[in-house]
């Protein structure tokens, strides 16, 4: 089974990191298990640069785990391999009831799109056929779904509307290529 992948995108500022903070409590409350993955266009210090674990990636370490009794981080250098995809990212994680994406706008994924029109920024629906919904501050005219921003049972219940319509969408895909496998014969 593939794991759901959503998207959550808006400008700078609009507030997607914070829809995402409220929402993840929300789906702990439902029994769910949900992992985020957020893109970034700036390198990654995840540890001083005097620290042990700095230091042996600059000796060259390819990787280094640093380990405690309450996480861990993996911190990779590329060195001249391109940038992993989102798949590759998503395959490096535990698996999850639902996988929320911030950034990697360039992957083919459906996105709710985080829309504040006193921004004054322009919104990304219009122009960008991956966003399915639009979670917002304001009444919007729009053909997409609207949900209110601060309505966290809302967002998290037309996402869950959303995971199960493509987990039924794959169990019907998965039936029939039995089912024509099994005609075949």
């Amino acid at each position: 089974m593939h794991p759901f992948i959503l998207g959550i995108t808006g400008t700078s500022g609009s507030g997607k990191t914070t829809l995402i903070t409220a929402l993840l409590p929300w789906f702990r409350a439902q029994g769910l298990t949900v992992n985020v993955i957020k893109h970034s266009h700036h390198p990654l210090e995840l540890e001083p640069p005097g620290k042990d674990s700095a230091r042996f990636r600059g000796a060259g370490a390819a990787e280094v785990m640093v380990a405690s009794p309450y996480r861990f981080a993996i911190v990779r250098e590329l060195a001249d391999e391109a940038e992993p995809t989102l798949a590759e990212q998503v395959a490096r994680l535990r698996p999850a009831d639902i996988t929320l994406v911030e950034g990697f706008r360039r992957e083919a994924i459906p996105r709710i799109e985080v829309y504040r029109p006193a921004h004054g920024r322009a919104p990304y629906y219009p122009g960008d056929p991956s966003i399915v919904a639009l979670a917002t501050d304001a009444r919007m005219d729009s053909v997409l779904p609207c949900m209110a921003l601060d309505d966290i049972a809302q967002v998290g219940g037309f996402i869950l509307a959303m995971k199960d319509e493509a987990g039924a969408a794959s169990a019907a895909a998965a039936f029939s290529r039995s089912r024509d496998g099994a005609t075949a014969r």
